[in-house]
């Protein structure tokens, strides 16, 4: 039953990553370089900004946290990117962050996910980091489809069932 179990949450939760990642790259594929790097209001981040955040998050939170490989990254260079990186570049690199992060998920032993460590100032359990991730990932989502949404007006092209 265990096995069952562990299987199952593993599944549940790859589904999640890649529900979200394929609405990202629905989007993102809608748009001109151009437009994923636009910060209409003054203040607000850009879309690639929120890609670059989300691979960052990814890789942090469940894949690097779950391996044990060294914490890397640099939040605050996600929001300050103004260059216009690639759309393709983005997507790859959020791609190869989910697919990393599954692969963890998938090797972590119970006691890995069970097991509290101190991640982004908060002391969770590998399976609490998995969780958080993944609804920051939701999230994050749906303001880029609502940013692609308002970008586009009519033109958009709305995903089928996910």
């Amino acid at each position: 039953m265990a096995g069952e179990l562990r299987t199952a949450l593993n599944h549940a939760i790859g589904d999640e990553l890649d529900a979200a990642l394929s609405r990202v790259v629905h989007c993102v594929n809608q748009l001109t370089d151009a437009q994923v790097w636009s910060r209409p209001p003054a203040g607000t981040n850009a879309i690639g900004n929120l890609i670059l955040h989300l691979t960052g998050n990814v890789q942090q939170i469940i894949a690097n946290n779950l391996t044990g490989a060294p914490d890397t990254r640099n939040r605050p260079a996600e929001f300050a990117a103004h260059d216009a990186i690639p759309k393709a570049e983005l997507l790859r690199a959020l791609t190869d962050a989910v697919a990393q992060a599954k692969t963890a998920l998938t090797a972590a032993s119970d006691e890995q996910l069970a097991t509290a460590r101190r991640v982004n100032n908060f002391d969770w359990t590998g399976i609490q980091a998995v969780v958080r991730s993944v609804s920051h990932f939701r999230g994050h989502t749906q303001e880029i489809i609502h940013m692609t949404r308002t970008t586009l007006g009519d033109s958009y092209h709305f995903a089928g069932p996910r």
